[in-house]
């Protein structure tokens, strides 16, 4: 039960902050970030989809600890889904020209709560690829090392690249940071999802 709760949680996250970010007027999925759904008057949907999903990931993640195939990645898994919740709670700074009247770019000061957000992001973006290596190291069977190693190094690099697109301000800021997101997610509620039906 414990697993089916860490896919469901990985694959609500993705689904949430997509159809949120495409029916959501002024926001543009392709430029803005999905922290940034936290803001403005629906925010509570963001926030509640960090904190849901997350606490359900580190549910599924405490399953991997006491009844998976390795107690590293558990632990790595745990941090991401309590790296998700504390996203939640501390939110991100108005910018980028949202929510309509902030900034059109990324102020050089932020409130206490955006640093804790960051801190809080650097987790999540790289304890998902670090637990991806570890499971191409401890995962049963060639396919999902395989496709664990890969992503590993795809993840690394993406999550660079979005490092890269923000200091830049890019305007597919947004799109960038989706192309690693949804493939990393996706790989979680994967794994969940075989660890439930008997991955051992």
């Amino acid at each position: 039960m414990v697993f089916w709760a860490g896919a469901a949680g990985a694959a609500l996250f993705v689904l949430v902050f997509l159809v949120d970010g495409w029916s959501r007027p002024n926001y543009a999925p392709v430029r803005h970030p999905v922290s940034a759904l936290a803001l403005g008057g629906r925010g509570w949907i963001q926030t509640a989809n960090f904190v849901v999903s997350g606490s359900a990931i580190t549910v599924g993640a405490l399953g991997v600890v006491f009844q998976g195939p390795s107690i590293l990645l558990g632990v790595v898994l745990a941090a991401f889904g309590l790296a998700l919740v504390a996203s939640g709670v501390f939110r991100m700074d108005p910018m980028l020209g949202y929510p309509p009247g902030a900034p059109e770019g990324i102020p050089g000061e932020h409130s206490i709560r955006h640093r804790l957000h960051d801190h809080a992001g650097a987790v999540v973006f790289l304890s998902l690829p670090l637990a991806a290596a570890i499971g191409a190291f401890t995962l049963p069977g060639t396919p999902w090392r395989i496709v664990s190693g890969c992503l590993a190094v795809a993840l690394f690099l993406g999550f660079g690249r979005f490092g890269s697109a923000w200091e830049a301000v890019s305007p597919r800021l947004g799109l960038i940071q989706r192309a690693v997101i949804i493939p990393g997610w996706g790989w979680l509620a994967a794994l969940f999802t075989a660890l439930a039906l008997g991955l051992h």
